[in-house]
């Protein structure tokens, strides 16, 4: 009888489904292995901005918290949030500054998972002024690829932000 070879992830599903995992390896509450004590959640990410006036307005009519220091602006949401770094931080940064030196408006790209109704969305776009540039199924990241239905928008900087809905 021929040796089959197995591939990575077919040999973690059936050890996931025998019960066991691979030493160094744990079973996340969603069945995808993960290694333990490494990564565990995204804290941050950090975008440079230029309308500042307009990006804190736009994002506080979304619903989001957001905070003003000397330094930048930042928008929370649930333990994670998004630096916005001012223009006179960005453009006057040196080229060993810590930032992607390359980064300037518009660099982001967001998906942020929306918990309520489409129409409850769109009463949320329609506050802060945003006009939906595409929708549609997109793969997701829950549970390494769950479909979800995604609406497109653009902030006043011009970085496009995702509205997934996860039925």
């Amino acid at each position: 009888m021929p040796v089959r070879s197995l591939s990575r992830r077919a040999f973690i599903r059936r050890a996931m489904a025998a019960g066991a995992a691979p030493t160094g390896i744990a079973l996340s509450a969603s069945g995808f292995a993960s290694q333990e004590g490494k990564i565990r959640t995204l804290d941050h990410v950090a975008i440079p901005i230029l309308r500042v006036e307009e990006m804190v307005a736009f994002y506080r009519a979304l619903g989001f918290q957001v905070n003003e220091t000397e330094r930048r602006v930042s928008v929370h949401f649930g333990d994670q949030k998004i630096n916005m770094h001012y223009p006179s931080r960005w453009q006057n940064a040196s080229p060993a500054g810590l930032r992607a030196p390359a980064a300037v408006p518009p660099c982001g790209d967001f998906c942020w998972v929306w918990e309520g109704t489409r129409a409850e969305l769109q009463a949320a776009l329609d506050r802060a002024g945003a006009e939906t540039i595409a929708e549609g199924e997109r793969d997701g990241g829950r549970s390494g690829g769950t479909p979800g239905q995604s609406v497109y928008v653009r902030d006043p900087d011009g970085n496009l932000l995702e509205f997934m809905r996860y039925t």
